[in-house]
């Protein structure tokens, strides 16, 4: 362990990767994660996330900028980050004819210190499945598999690409718990993922990236505070949307109808609720369908993404 725990675990400034034909993935991002903090990093298809992990992870050189990892450059000292870090791919790509125990034995052997393979595969619920071939796993089994290869050396950096792909909601459920335990213990873990409701749930805190540079950080109240909620319901037969108070009165930013269904965005989510549901008392009808939430983290993305398109 480093002896300085106020120090980041994870320190990334001004990062740049180019490939051969002169693409920027990445655009001199910069970002710091905690000892014992969940950093989730976002981002539509091709925005660089793969691209940075790969940086983080030690795979490949920078084009610009800097990664420490422990206080190491983890391409330069790779011997030093190696030992000290666990890395959860999105495809294992292990021999299809071992079993989950072979499997996890082989891996044992390549890693300092590990932990016994019974354990690791029983923290993430294979243990009856040990004597099972790989290629017999399904693919929520084979991602499980994954993450216990990726804990066999009591990572203090742990990095997941994609954890829950192809598990079920119980599965999805139980790896969240297994990664704030470690978390909880000190673990550092970065983690990449298409479920937003994963990375509002578990990240402490999270970057969208959006074409190769940081669109939006902080914590997932932080990322979504000040965009907009929304206030959807169906209107009662007979009632058309100019029958209903002007919008801008209730202080909605937006809206669309389709049909009968209106949706109103808001940032005052409370006086547009209170003015939508005085209205419907006064007008003696009932709003079907009525649904009222916060701006969620879905949301900020979609927006940010929407923003990409816009401007192609």
């Amino acid at each position: 362990m480093d002896s300085n725990p106020q120090k980041p675990v994870i320190e990334v400034t001004g990062l740049r990767r180019v490939y051969g034909s002169g693409f920027e993935a990445v655009r001199g991002i910069t970002f710091s994660v905690a000892r014992g903090e969940i950093f989730a990093l976002l981002g539509t298809n091709g925005a660089g996330k793969t691209s940075t992990v790969e940086l983080l992870e030690g795979l490949a050189v920078p084009a610009g900028g800097r990664v420490r990892i422990l206080g190491h450059d983890p391409h330069a000292e790779r011997a030093a980050v190696r030992s000290r870090t666990g890395v959860m791919l999105q495809e294992g790509g292990f021999p299809s004819d071992l079993t989950v125990a072979e499997t996890a034995r082989m891996w044992a052997g390549c890693v300092s210190g590990a932990r016994p393979e019974a354990e690791a595969l029983d923290r993430v619920g294979l243990t009856g499945r040990s004597g099972v071939r790989v290629k017999q796993l399904s693919g929520g089994e084979r991602r499980r598999l994954d993450l216990a290869l990726a804990l066999l050396g009591d990572p203090e950096v742990l990095f997941l690409d994609e954890p829950t792909t192809g598990l079920d909601a119980e599965g999805r459920r139980d790896t969240w718990e297994l990664v704030r335990s470690l978390r909880d213990v000190g673990t550092t873990v970065l983690l990449t993922t298409h479920y937003l409701e994963e990375a509002a749930d578990l990240a402490d805190r999270l970057a969208i990236l959006h074409e190769g540079r940081i669109a939006a950080s902080g914590t997932p109240a932080e990322v979504t505070d000040g965009r907009p909620a929304g206030i959807s319901f169906r209107l009662p037969t007979g009632y058309f949307a100019g029958d209903l108070p002007p919008l801008a009165e209730l202080g909605v930013c937006a809206h669309e109808i389709t049909g009968r269904t209106v949706r109103l965005s808001t940032r005052e989510l409370q006086r547009t609720a209170t003015g939508v549901l005085a209205w419907a008392e006064r007008a003696g009808v009932e709003l079907h369908g009525l649904d009222m939430r916060s701006a969620s983290l879905e949301e900020a993305f979609l927006q940010i993404a929407g923003e990409r398109e816009v401007a192609a």
